[in-house]
């Protein structure tokens, strides 16, 4: 027994799945909304049909399970015996497991708002944090809700649960921690009860870096997926026994062998708020110009048109904080789980729904095409020119086109 062996040790009877953790409910079973701005489809069931039929996704964050009528829907499935509470936490279905989390908005006094995602391990947990919620919430029944709270508060409830706290998206100009809310994470909350950070759609693992407080907390890449087919958007590669949330919880403290892998995520021009952009005139703004209107805070008006209408970038607020903190260039990424660039297939050119539906029923999932596909195989499924465009993406060759404003970046051509 050498060397080698003895590595491979921590690893044995562990596995890589895929964890999509930030998924909304559209509407419950019976039709009443949930998150307003999200598709009718997105129902409890539909989300673990989707992932098993289609995604290849293993771990599923639902966090819009703190809805009652949400709830009712999970009771009537558990009840059928469609579906089955997971002994490691969760609700399995087949070979899914979906967690049960909460998105809930933060207004700190003088401060703007944020986002947190929350976890519980099982039904009762999270039935428990609805009751509390209903009396600080305006509507409980909906989506991403603002709760009379501190983000301490709100910590400390989750905590005694055995919860998992997340700030969510936490660079995005509207609703999260360094976007609206705080210069530093220590500001609004509680450093010892926070299990991770989301970095959000316009944001990566280098971009993240900029931030010397958060060194110490794994990263999560999810898809906020308002749609069916925006699950998996990003997501996460986890080593673990098995998909549930004590693995999970395991997996972002590093324990027993159990980490995240990787990290796939949109490629940050991507994002719909990468770049600073005004709102008036539609520009956006160069590095020179985005660096002086992020210096002048709120009162900072657009070089061109004047109007105090801008929206500034993550790339741009990343830099900030990082001059704020003394830290002109990220850290080496060595001790990081690699972060691999994504262009989900939504944004490939020449990839619609039909076609779509013709690479599924070839290759089984997304995942599959996106990652495993030969290709040859691809070619013959989608035609030479698109299939070298997927194989573009595969390797980090596709040439992109920044977004900025709310506006998504595109994907342009090899």
């Amino acid at each position: 027994m050498g060397t080698a062996a003895n590595q491979a040790v921590p690893e044995a009877g562990l596995r890589r799945i895929f964890a999509d953790l930030h998924l909304h409910i559209g509407s419950t079973g019976r039709g009443e909304p949930v998150k307003i701005s999200a598709s009718r489809a997105l129902t409890f069931r539909n989300i673990a049909h989707e992932a098993v039929h289609r995604k290849g996704i293993r771990l599923l964050g639902v966090i819009d399970a703190h809805s009652p009528g949400v709830q009712r829907d999970i009771a009537e499935l558990l009840d059928r015996g469609e579906m089955e509470e997971a002994p490691g936490g969760g609700i399995c279905y087949r070979d899914v497991t979906l967690l049960l989390g909460a998105e809930i908005e933060v207004m700190e006094p003088g401060r703007g708002p944020a986002h947190h995602l929350v976890f519980l391990r099982d039904f009762d947990a999270m039935r428990s944090f609805t009751r509390w919620l209903a009396k600080r919430m305006t509507n409980v029944a909906l989506s991403s809700q603002r709760v009379r709270a501190s983000g301490r508060e709100l910590q400390l409830e989750v905590a005694a649960r055995g919860g998992l706290f997340v700030p969510a998206h936490i660079f995005t100009p509207h609703r999260s921690l360094y976007g609206s809310c705080a210069d530093r994470l220590s500001d609004v909350l509680d450093p010892e009860l926070v299990d991770a950070v989301e970095l959000g759609l316009s944001a990566d693992t280098a971009m993240a870096g900029f931030v010397p407080e958060l060194d110490r907390y794994a990263f999560l890449t999810n898809s906020d997926a308002h749609s069916l087919a925006r699950i998996g958007r990003e997501y996460n590669a986890l080593l673990v026994a098995e998909p549930s949330f004590d693995e999970l919880r395991k997996a972002l403290h590093g324990e027993d062998g159990r980490r995240i892998a990787a990290n796939y995520g949109l490629d940050p021009r991507l994002g719909k708020y990468h770049r600073t952009h005004c709102a008036g005139c539609g520009t956006t703004l160069d590095e020179r110009e985005a660096e002086a209107a992020i210096l002048a805070g709120p009162a900072a008006r657009c070089p061109l048109c004047g109007a105090a209408k801008l929206i500034r970038g993550v790339a741009d607020r990343v830099r900030a904080l990082g001059r704020l903190a003394g830290r002109e260039q990220p850290p080496a990424e060595a001790a990081r789980p690699p972060y691999i660039c994504q262009v989900p297939l939504e944004f490939i050119p020449g990839v619609g729904p039909k076609l779509l539906g013709r690479l599924l029923d070839r290759f089984g999932t997304e995942m599959n095409v996106l990652h495993e596909a030969p290709p040859e195989a691809l070619a013959e499924a989608a035609g030479e020119k698109t299939a070298a465009l997927i194989l573009a993406a595969r390797e980090g060759r596709l040439r992109l086109e920044a977004g900025g404003g709310g506006r998504y970046g595109r994907a342009l051509s090899c």
